[in-house]
């Protein structure tokens, strides 16, 4: 029954649901990577669409860099706070709200000085202690206007601290529904200020603002628990005493916080009591120099009706943080912006409903995707998936710009592309296998790239060809006759034996890039640069009939040990091997009906009749001049002749390939290179008695490099001989006419 339904609906798509549910499983635990790829895509409609600037009665007494170098170093004598809350009230200042903690003395009050310097008489110190302190006149300034105290709270307690004793003072509240102790946002302990402070001012509201995981402040608090006390946010208390001071209430449901009473409105809040601001850029008109309040300067009437907050943005006081507008901000300017927000009722709204509506959306999304991606055509797939996609985003963009309501697209995006890819990717591996299997088969026929670029391009499979330069090698084995007839009581031992010897021909042609165009028998034609490009091909096929050669060594012993075991004779396996380079046709060659990837044109017939010539001059590698001019610094080559191959009317000079960079650099190479040239020097001009003199030499050093050298030393004694008994002509040049392919 399994297998059934697995051959019906397909092992990808059962796999592809299951990993939509894993998905969906992974949105509702809602871990920190999928929180900050959904806030990150907040912060983008933000960013696209931030909140438009617009009057409102906030303003920040600002303890800028101007005020530092003009009142002097932090932190400033508490006589110039209470300057600046008597000018501020005067000024008509309807509530001031402070974003800064007095919880120590003031140091320079006349009291604390004299404790600090010493020296000081009796009598001095004496009447410094009489004197009113810094904090006392504060809170004489706070208690004749409406301040509201920042007060902060610590997250952990340190490891075996009591909790101290000291009174908290309540906000009075009421709550609607249930508890909402176990909702909100909890804090061990609160900072506060000095008790005379505290006593004086008119509220209190705590000023943290937590950043998200990646650090970014996109929350502020509405609401908060310190102490298992309630206590509102700094913004949120300001606007409470600036409207009378009235008791707000908590509204609570099974979900968690469902919102705030405050000042008559109601402010809708996340399960945790916090809410987003719908933040601007930074307005240089929110701002009011605390220098300038303080000396008088500053424009009157500046803040009259005006909820104001006391904060710093000077750079040393470090008190920036980064906000959903991607840019650092004032943490008493996010204050003041909360504030904006909950006056205007443009705070961000993320509902209840929210997730249901992206869990929703991408579970119908991924579904569809599973079932249409193996049936419908690729093209039409791709466009109706992103024109659906993009739908989704935009309407989340929408329904921001105008409500304001934060949906996430992200996740249902990210699914439908993630399963789309899934869904495609198991569909191409399926293609892949399909298509594996047929080069698999076609592969035993032609070449491995040939198959290869067919594969990629159907444009291959047409009659035709193109122009190339390519490095051809033709190989054949000598007296296959001869080993072939000791296999005439066993076709089935010579059939394994070329294979043998053909898998080390092709593995070598192979293994250094080239196209094996066709097995002819126990012959082997080959060629580089094409269908693929080769940018050094004559050297590739020259490594490669050099491991050709070394190849059949190895297989000669291998098989002489085996003949010697079984108690049957040897015959040993010899190759010979023509390279030439030249222009070629190169291209599929035959009828519509059948045709062969290979390769035509005059060097072609030139590399047969090298591969044939190699009988005569007993190496097992030839290679035409242009294959020479071409690898002639990376190879141990020697010339053999110039010579006018059967079925052409131009020579050739033509070369035995010995071995590679190694032995070139050998010094014996480079003795028997300059005496063959001496050698073939004497040879072509006829000087007999000199070349044979020569061969005598060279003979011991060529066959120490390679013992078959010993049938070129042979060739050229017999010609010799010849040339005595027959001259040639006046004219000649010392071509040789080859009568044998």
């Amino acid at each position: 029954m399994t297998g059934w339904i697995t051959r019906r609906i397909g092992l990808a798509r059962i796999i592809a649901f299951f990993l939509v549910l894993f998905a969906l499983a992974v949105r509702v635990i809602d871990p920190i990577p999928v929180q900050i790829v959904r806030n990150l895509t907040f912060d983008v409609f933000q960013q696209v669409s931030p909140r438009s600037p617009q009057p409102f009665p906030v303003a920040i007494i600002d303890v800028d860099d101007p005020s530092l170098a003009e009142i002097g170093q932090w932190p400033w004598p508490r006589t110039r706070f209470a300057e600046m809350i008597e000018n501020a009230t005067r000024d008509g200042a309807v509530a001031i709200a402070f974003d800064i903690i007095f919880s120590e003395p003031d140091r320079l009050s006349p009291g604390q000085i004299a404790d600090d310097i010493a020296g000081l008489s009796e009598e001095l110190r004496a009447t410094l202690a009489t004197l009113p302190g810094n904090d006392h006149a504060l809170s004489n300034a706070m208690a004749r206007s409406r301040v509201i105290l920042g007060q902060t709270s610590v997250r952990t307690k340190k490891a075996g601290e009591e909790k101290t004793d000291k009174e908290i003072q309540q906000v009075p509240h009421a709550r609607v529904g249930l508890d909402p102790m176990p909702f909100l946002i909890r804090f061990p302990e609160l900072v506060e200020n000095l008790p005379e402070l505290e006593k004086a001012a008119a509220g209190r509201g705590v000023f943290n603002v937590r950043p998200d995981p990646d650090g970014v402040y996109r929350r502020a608090p509405i609401v908060v628990s310190v102490d298992d006390h309630v206590r509102l946010g700094l913004a949120p208390e300001l606007l409470r005493i600036a409207t009378g001071g009235k008791p707000f209430a908590i509204r609570t449901n099974e979900a968690g916080i469902d919102g705030v009473v405050l000042a008559g409105k109601l402010i809708q809040t996340a399960q945790d009591g916090t809410v987003r601001p719908y933040l601007t850029e930074s307005l240089p008109s929110r701002f009011v120099s605390a220098a300038d309040v303080i000396s008088g300067r500053m424009e009157k009437g500046r803040l009259n009706g005006h909820l104001v907050l006391v904060g710093t943005s000077a750079i040393g006081l470090e008190d920036y943080r980064t906000t959903s507008l991607g840019k650092q901000m004032p943490g008493v300017e996010i204050h003041a912006q909360l504030l904006e927000n909950i006056l205007s009722d443009t705070l961000l709204k993320r509902p209840n409903y929210a997730v249901a509506v992206e869990l929703v959306a991408a579970f119908v999304m991924c579904v569809l995707l599973i079932i249409l991606t193996p049936i419908m055509n690729a093209t039409i797939l791709i466009i109706s998936t992103l024109m659906f996609l993009t739908t989704f985003g935009w309407s989340s963009f929408i329904l921001f710009t105008s409500k304001r309501m934060l949906i996430d697209p992200s996740f249902p995006i990210l699914a439908g592309l993630a399963t789309i890819m899934f869904m495609s990717a198991a569909n191409y591996l399926r293609e892949e296998r399909r298509r594996q299997q047929i080069r698999d088969a076609f592969g035993q026929y032609v070449s491995r790239d040939l198959v290869d670029e067919l594969s990629e391009s159907q444009e291959g499979l047409k009659l035709g060809g193109e122009n190339r330069e390519l490095t051809l090698l033709f190989s054949d084995v000598r007296g296959f006759t001869a080993i072939a007839e000791g296999y005439r009581n066993d076709p089935g031992g010579l059939t394994a034996l070329m294979n043998r010897f053909l898998n080390l021909m092709s593995n070598a042609i192979l293994d250094h890039g080239g196209t094996i165009d066709k097995f002819m028998g126990d012959a082997v034609m080959a060629f580089w640069n094409a269908p693929l490009d080769h940018e050094d091909h004559a050297r590739a096929a020259c490594s490669a009939a050099l491991e050709m050669v070394v190849a059949v060594d190895g297989l000669n012993e291998d098989r002489a040990k085996e003949a010697e075991a079984a108690g049957r004779e040897f015959q040993s396996i010899e190759i010979g091997i023509g390279v030439n380079t030249g222009a070629c046709t190169v291209g599929n060659m035959g009828s519509d009906m059948r045709f062969d990837y290979t390769a035509m044109g005059d060097p072609v017939n030139l590399a047969s009749r090298l591969e044939g010539q190699t009988r005569n001059y007993g190496v097992s590698v030839v290679v035409g001049s242009s294959t020479e001019a071409a690898v002639h610094e990376d190879f141990a080559l020697i010339e053999l002749d110039l010579i006018r191959v059967k079925g052409k009317s131009q020579p050739e000079h033509i070369y035995a390939l010995l071995g590679d960079a190694g032995l070139r650099e050998d010094a014996r190479f480079a003795d028997l290179a300059m005496m063959n040239a001496s050698f073939l020097t004497a040879y072509r001009g006829k000087d007999w008695d000199q070349a044979e003199a020569m061969l005598t030499e060279i003979e011991p050093v060529g066959l120490d490099i390679d013992p078959r050298l010993a049938g070129y030393f042979q060739l050229y004694r017999d010609r010799i001989q010849d040339m005595r008994l027959n001259p040639p002509p006046d004219d000649w040049s010392g071509v040789f006419d080859a009568t044998t392919k």
